[in-house]
């Protein structure tokens, strides 16, 4: 595949989106082309400005002709726009409806190339909310005539995630985390490492067609996840796993209190299914990207180590400075 220059990224003002637009322009994305991030509220891509060779689109995807106007001359799209909280009709129009009609908007507007990032685990028989309308945006793409590339990232770490920060941040407030969902499996990867197979994806031919699960090179347990960011941060709390009772009615407070909830009831049903690669998928090595252990970054950046020199290593060891 040639000339893929004129990218277009939605949802780049995001954990994963800020990472991608920054592997763009360091593999040279942008040079026949600018790099556009699309985003309701230019206020929240403030962040990639001093990025050169990208430029910031202010617009509403799920208006169609904004969204038309925003394909015009486009060589690529990759889509991340995704969201863990909501109504059945919120999860329908992120995951379902917006990959339709995406989609369709590519072909009437000749942009062929599509790399779209769903979740290991989407499934229409899946037990939430989430994991089904994942699989239903997924299927919609496929059935469109176009180069499409999908991606399923596990549970994804780094600097800045409202993950294992979130976790280590806890233990400094708390003497005791109380823990829904402890035994739930998960097989954490490297915000960047998903970063570098988006853009590889966009290199290569043969990730035409192809769905991709992006795991890390360990399955742990979310108990796991949440002992280590203490003991990384060195503030290691007392874990107390809850039973689902307890996990339930913690959910359903989680949901009514203001702001954006720490837990849902339909996080809880995600958490049913191990968010492990199958196996049965190709995955980064594929793509010729070796999985990071979470330790090798997260133990160094909430260690209290200078995190943007630290960051800046870890990205030279990948080959990625």
């Amino acid at each position: 595949m040639t000339n893929i220059d004129n990218i277009l990224v939605l949802g780049g003002s995001g954990f994963l989106g800020r990472c991608i637009c920054e592997e763009l322009v360091r593999r040279g994305g942008g040079a026949g082309g600018p790099i556009a991030v699309a985003t309701r509220h230019a206020q929240r891509a403030r962040e990639l400005l001093p990025l050169p060779t990208l430029v910031i689109e202010e617009a509403d995807v799920h208006d169609d002709a904004q969204l038309a106007k925003l394909l015009h001359g486009r060589d690529a799209v990759i889509n991340l726009i995704g969201i863990l909280h909501g109504t059945e009709s919120d999860f329908r129009r992120a995951h379902a409806d917006l990959p339709r009609r995406l989609g369709e908007a590519c072909a009437a507007a000749n942009v062929h190339r599509l790399v779209h990032v769903s979740a290991i685990g989407a499934s229409p028989d899946g037990p939430s909310l989430y994991l089904k309308s994942k699989a239903e945006g997924e299927e919609a793409i496929r059935r469109l005539p176009l180069a499409w590339t999908i991606l399923r990232p596990s549970v994804m770490f780094g600097a800045e995630d409202h993950f294992v920060n979130l976790f280590a941040n806890l233990q400094t407030h708390f003497p005791v985390v109380p823990l829904a969902g402890a035994d739930a499996q998960l097989q954490p990867v490297w915000v960047e490492d998903v970063a570098r197979a988006i853009a590889l994806c966009i290199d290569q031919d043969a990730s035409v067609g192809q769905t991709y699960e992006c795991a890390g090179p360990e399955v742990m347990t979310l108990g796991d996840v949440v002992r280590l960011a203490g003991v990384w941060s060195r503030h290691a709390r007392r874990v107390i796993k809850l039973p689902h009772a307890l996990a339930w009615l913690e959910a359903q407070l989680f949901e009514v209190l203001p702001g954006e909830p720490l837990l849902t009831r339909d996080n809880l049903k995600s958490l049913e299914v191990p968010n492990v690669a199958s196996g049965k998928l190709p995955g980064l090595k594929d793509l010729g990207v070796e999985p990071t252990p979470m330790e090798g970054v997260m133990a160094p950046l909430l260690g209290h180590e200078d995190r943007a020199e630290r960051l800046q290593s870890l990205r030279a060891t990948a080959g990625r400075s």
